[in-house]
C-alpha cells in the first residue's frame, strides 16, 4: 500500500525501542500517569493547565515513553500520509525526574528513524520561543529554526506567546 493509500492506525504502531526507552501505543490506563507529568510545575509551565479529561482527549494520538518500566512522559504525534506531504508534527512532554539525561533526544530519533522507514521525509516542532532547554534538545537531535510563528499559542497565564518552528528533513538526519 503506498504512502498516501493507507491511514495510520496508533494501534498498528509497532513497539518502538531506544537503547534506555520504550514508545508504545498509549492505553487507556495511562491517562493518570500523563496526567501527573503535564501538572508538575515545570511542565505545566510549557503545557498549560491539564487534566484527566483534557489528556484523555489527546491520547488517541499519543506515543507513551516508558523509561524503566514507568510511564515517563508522552511523544505526540500527526502523521500526515498524503502522498505529496509526507511529514510528521511532534510534541513532547516528559517527567522532570528524568530531565537532563537525553531521554526526550533518543525518544525522538527513535521515532524519527521509524517514520524515515515508513516513507515521511520532513519533521517539525515548535516549542515557545523562550523555552530554551527544548530548543536546545530539538537542535541537538538536528532541528533546525524555520521561523517564529508570532502570538502562536496562549500561555498559561492567558498573553498570547510565539512559538519557534523547527524542521528535519530525512535527508539531514543523522541518528
Amino acid at each position: 500500500m503506498a504512502l498516501g493509500d493507507r491511514v495510520h492506525d496508533r494501534e498498528e504502531l509497532p513497539l518502538l525501542q531506544g537503547e534506555r526507552l520504550v514508545l508504545r501505543p498509549v492505553r487507556a490506563d495511562d491517562a493518570r500517569a500523563l496526567t501527573d507529568v503535564l501538572t508538575e510545575p515545570e511542565i505545566a509551565r510549557w503545557w498549560g493547565h491539564n487534566d484527566i479529561d483534557s489528556v484523555r482527549e489527546e491520547m488517541p494520538a499519543l506515543l507513551v515513553i516508558v523509561v524503566d518500566g514507568a510511564v515517563t512522559g508522552w511523544l505526540h504525534v500527526h502523521e500526515e500520509t498524503e502522498r505529496d506531504y509526507p511529514s510528521v508534527a511532534f510534541d513532547i512532554a516528559l517527567t522532570t525526574a528524568v530531565h537532563g539525561r537525553g531521554y526526550a533526544q533518543e525518544a525522538l530519533r527513535v521515532a524519527i528513524r521509524h517514520f524515515i522507514d515508513r516513507g515521511h521525509h520532513r519533521f517539525t516542532i515548535d516549542p515557545a520561543v523562550d523555552n530554551e532547554r527544548a530548543i536546545r534538545c530539538y537542535a541537538a537531535v538536528g532541528f533546525k529554526p524555520v521561523g517564529v510563528l508570532r502570538a502562536y499559542e496562549r500561555a498559561p497565564d492567558g498573553r498570547w506567546r510565539d512559538g519557534l518552528l523547527m524542521d528535519l528533513l530525512a535527508v539531514e538526519f543523522d541518528g
